[in-house]
C-alpha cells in the first residue's frame, strides 16, 4: 500500500458531478467509462491537492457545475506518511479557490508540502512536436516536485519581467526604473534556471539507474535565442546590455523564459519531435516515472500519479509494464481508460471505478 495517498474523494457540484464519493485503500485506481462520462473531471478533482490551477489549468469558475454556478467542493482524507490530514477545498460562485487542512485556512503551497502529485495527459502528446512554452511548463511542474519553492521564484520574476515589458513597450529610459526590476529578475531567474538544471540531471539519474521497459529521454535546456547565464550576476549584465535590443523588440530577449527542452530518443539517437507517436508517449512515461522514482528516494513515499487515458499509443506490453512499474513504486495511480479491459494487465493490484453520465450528470460506482 502507497505511503501518500487518498483514502476518499468527494466531489459536490464539480464538472460535470453533482454528488460523487470513492473510498480507497492506496491500490491504483482505474476508472473507466464512455468518452465524455466524467472520468478526467476525477482526475482534475484530485490535481488539485496540489499547488497550481490543476491539470486542465482551468479557473475556479470553469470548474463549477453548469447550469447551477453555485460554486463546487472538493473533500478527502489524504495520507502523508504517518498522519491523515482532512483537506476541503471550495469555490464559492466562481471565486478564488479555498483551501481548509484540518478545518484550518492554509495557503495553496501547504498542500505541497503534504503531497507531490504528478500527471500525465493526452494535451501533453504534442509535447515534443508544439512550441516552447508547453516545454517549460512541463519542466517547470516537475522542477515544483522536487523544489516547491520554485513557484514563488517563478512569479517574482514574472511579475518583474510584465513590468519591465511595459517599459520597454513604452519606450521608457530610465535606468534606475529598469535596474530594479533587472536585478529582481536576475536573483530569481537564476534560480529558475539552477533548479531547472539540477531537475534534468536527477531525471536523468533517475532513468539510467531504472531496468525499465521504457526509453531513456535525453534532456538538454537550450535557449531560443543564445545562451542563458548562468549565474545572477552574468544574468543581471547581460538584461542591462540588452536593454536597446528589448526596446526595439517590445518584450525581454533575455532569461529563463526563453528556455527550451530538447528531448532525444537515446538508444536511436532520434530527435522526440521525429519519432513515432508510440515512441513519444513512451519517452513522456519515462519521464514521469523517472520524476516519480526521484521524488521517492527524496520522500520516502511514490507520489500520487495521475495517467489520463494512459493505455493510447502503448502496446499491451508497454502497458503491462507500466502497471508493474507503478505497483513497483508502490504509488497511488489514478488512471482513466474507455474500457475495463485496458487494465486486464494489472489485475486485482487495481481498484475498479466504473463511471458513467446521464442527462449530463456523471456517477461513480466502485466494481472492487
Amino acid at each position: 500500500m502507497s505511503e501518500l495517498f487518498l483514502e476518499s474523494l468527494s466531489l459536490s457540484h464539480f464538472r460535470s458531478h453533482i454528488r460523487g464519493s470513492l473510498t480507497c485503500d492506496g491500490r491504483p485506481v482505474a476508472l473507466f467509462g464512455p468518452n465524455g462520462a466524467g472520468k478526467t473531471n476525477v482526475l482534475e478533482a484530485v490535481s488539485l491537492f496540489s499547488p497550481g490551477r490543476g491539470i486542465r489549468r482551468a479557473s475556479a469558475e470553469d470548474m463549477t457545475r453548469r447550469p447551477e454556478t453555485i460554486g463546487w467542493k472538493l473533500s478527502g482524507l489524504l495520507h502523508s506518511g504517518q498522519t491523515a490530514y482532512e483537506i476541503d477545498i471550495r469555490s464559492e460562485a466562481g471565486a478564488a479557490r479555498q483551501v481548509h487542512i484540518d478545518s484550518k485556512a492554509a495557503a495553496q503551497v501547504q498542500l505541497g508540502r503534504l503531497a507531490r502529485v504528478l500527471w500525465l495527459v493526452p494535451a501533453m502528446d504534442r509535447l515534443w512536436i508544439e512550441g516552447a512554452e508547453g516545454r517549460r511548463r512541463f519542466l517547470d511542474r516537475m522542477t515544483l516536485s522536487f523544489y516547491p519553492e520554485h513557484a514563488e521564484a517563478s512569479l517574482t520574476y514574472e511579475k518583474a519581467m510584465r513590468e519591465r515589458n511595459r517599459l520597454l513597450k513604452e519606450q521608457i529610459s530610465d535606468s534606475h526604473w529598469y535596474g530594479a526590476l533587472e536585478r529582481q529578475m536576475a536573483e530569481h531567474g537564476a534560480r529558475i534556471h539552477k533548479a531547472r538544471e539540477t531537475t534534468v540531471e536527477r531525471l536523468l539519474d533517475a532513468q539510467a539507474a531504472a531496468e525499465t521497459a521504457f526509453p531513456v529521454a535525453e534532456l538538454e535546456l537550450m535557449q531560443t535565442e543564445g545562451s542563458m547565464p548562468n549565474t545572477e550576476s552574468d544574468l543581471l549584465e547581460a538584461l542591462a546590455e540588452s536593454r536597446f535590443r528589448d526596446i526595439a523588440a517590445g518584450r525581454s530577449l533575455v532569461g529563463p523564459h526563453r528556455t527550451d527542452m530538447i528531448g532525444t530518443f537515446r538508444a536511436k539517437g532520434i530527435p522526440a519531435k521525429d519519432c513515432s507517436t508510440g515512441e513519444q508517449k513512451a519517452l513522456l512515461v519515462s519521464l514521469i516515472l523517472a520524476n516519480a522514482r526521484a521524488l521517492k528516494e527524496d520522500l520516502g513515499a511514490a507520489p500520487i500519479l495521475l495517467l489520463d487515458e494512459v493505455a493510447a499509443h502503448l502496446d499491451p506490453d508497454r502497458r503491462a509494464a507500466l502497471y508493474d512499474e507503478i505497483c513497483a513504486l508502490g504509488a497511488q495511480a489514478w488512471m482513466t481508460g474507455t474500457e475495463a479491459s485496458l487494465f486486464d494487465a494489472i489485475g486485482t493490484r487495481a481498484q475498479y471505478v466504473e463511471v458513467t453520465e446521464e442527462s449530463g450528470i456523471s456517477a461513480l460506482s466502485a466494481r472492487g
